[in-house]
């Protein structure tokens, strides 16, 4: 049994949120979250986040449920933020589709803050395709 995998006590919300959800969860569903949740976890606990690219594929191939995807982004939002209102939304957006994201329960309920979250995605969304265009036509790699 991991740290991550063992009940604890110690009050952090991110303790908390993993506590209730190896109760919720199914155990098979719980262990791969934790696969996929865990090295950001400890990089963030010996404060070297930002050298660490976060996906949330645990490299198994399989398509994961939607649900442990959440949950990761959850158990990592509260990491990071110390927040335990944490909640994953769908924007649509035109151009990009629709895209989820982790926000606090305030913004969530925010009409006018999720349509500047979503104008942003947008412009983010306009300048990657004009940089892949720029990259396509100079015989660059465009896979990024």
């Amino acid at each position: 049994m991991n740290d991550f995998e063992k009940p604890h006590d110690d009050g952090r919300p991110v303790d908390v949120y993993l506590d209730l959800l190896r109760i919720r969860m199914d155990p098979d569903d719980y262990r791969l979250l934790l696969r996929m949740v865990e090295p950001v976890l400890r990089a963030i606990d010996e404060e070297r986040l930002s050298n660490l690219d976060v996906a949330l594929d645990p490299g198994s191939g399989d398509e994961l449920p939607q649900e442990v995807k959440d949950e990761a982004a959850l158990v990592i939002a509260t990491a990071v933020t110390g927040r335990l209102d944490n909640e994953v939304i769908e924007i649509d957006v035109d151009e990009a589709g629709p895209v989820r994201i982790v926000t606090d329960a305030t913004t969530a309920s925010d009409p006018v803050r999720l349509g500047e979250i979503a104008d942003h995605i947008r412009e983010q969304h306009r300048q990657t395709e004009e940089l892949r265009g720029i990259a396509e036509v100079s015989g660059l790699p465009t896979d990024f």
